[in-house]
């Protein structure tokens, strides 16, 4: 599709899966969310931070970056780079449309098309009305979002992918993804397993379910001008989709 699948609402294989399988960020990328986040007008909040892809790069670059995860492996493993990066960041275990934090942002950005995670309506809505509530004048917000392409959104049978992420000690996981998608009701539905192997040795297993909704890009500005923020602009993505279309909302409160 073009979400990052792999950091999902899931445990330590998939967590691990994630790590080794994404690319590192790019200086594209990262000047692509530099010029747009605020550096010294006070912290940011990454509203999906997975294992820290975006997060720790952001550090590096001297923003004060909190980050949120619903997954308790990722919130881990983002620890640990962090850890390893020689800096601290402030990493809570929490999904943006349930946001209560006890500190206020200068701005807050979704990666990745993490912000499709949130595939029922009302929570979306709820999620941009949590964030919008977290940040200060003139918060800045930026999503990275995609359309998927037609004919992805045709497939009459779900689309059954392989693929083999080999780790640092010398492992492997195999994961073997399994993606039904419904054009109609916008949503894509994946099922994932996870299996761990030393060798011929079957060291562990794990499944998981996980799901994406998206929406035009004009669709998207009216659902976050509708939560409060103003100067919703279109921009290009941060990082272009495998297929199908690509762009970022950037918006002030």
């Amino acid at each position: 599709m073009g979400a990052d699948l792999g950091a999902s609402q899931g445990g330590v294989l998939g967590a691990l899966f994630y790590d080794a399988e994404r690319p590192a960020v790019d200086d594209d990328e990262l000047h692509a969310y530099a010029s747009r986040l605020p550096r010294d007008g006070g912290s940011v909040l990454d509203l999906r931070c997975g294992s820290g892809r975006l997060l720790v790069p952001l550090l590096r670059a001297g923003y004060v970056v909190h980050g949120i995860d619903p997954s308790a492996a990722l919130i881990d493993s983002c620890a640990a780079r962090v850890r390893g990066a020689g800096a601290s960041a402030t990493l809570v275990r929490q999904s943006m449309d349930d946001l209560n934090l006890p500190f206020r942002y200068a701005a807050a950005y979704a990666a990745g098309g993490a912000f499709q995670r949130l595939t029922d309506p009302v929570a979306a809505r709820r999620a941009l009305a949590r964030v919008r509530a977290h940040l200060v004048p003139p918060g800045v917000l930026f999503l990275d979002l995609f359309v998927p392409s037609p004919a992805a959104q045709r497939l009459g049978a779900a689309l059954v992918e392989v693929r083999t992420a080999r780790l640092a000690d010398g492992t492997r996981i195999a994961l073997r993804s399994e993606t039904t998608t419904y054009a109609d009701e916008r949503i894509a539905r994946t099922r994932n397993r996870y299996v761990h192997r030393r060798g011929t040795a079957h060291l562990a297993e794990e499944s998981e379910s996980v799901a994406i909704t998206w929406y035009p890009p004009e669709e998207m500005r009216e659902l976050v001008n509708d939560a409060g923020f103003r100067s919703v602009d279109i921009a290009p993505a941060p990082r272009a989709a495998a297929e199908g279309e690509s762009f970022a909302v950037i918006a002030r409160i």
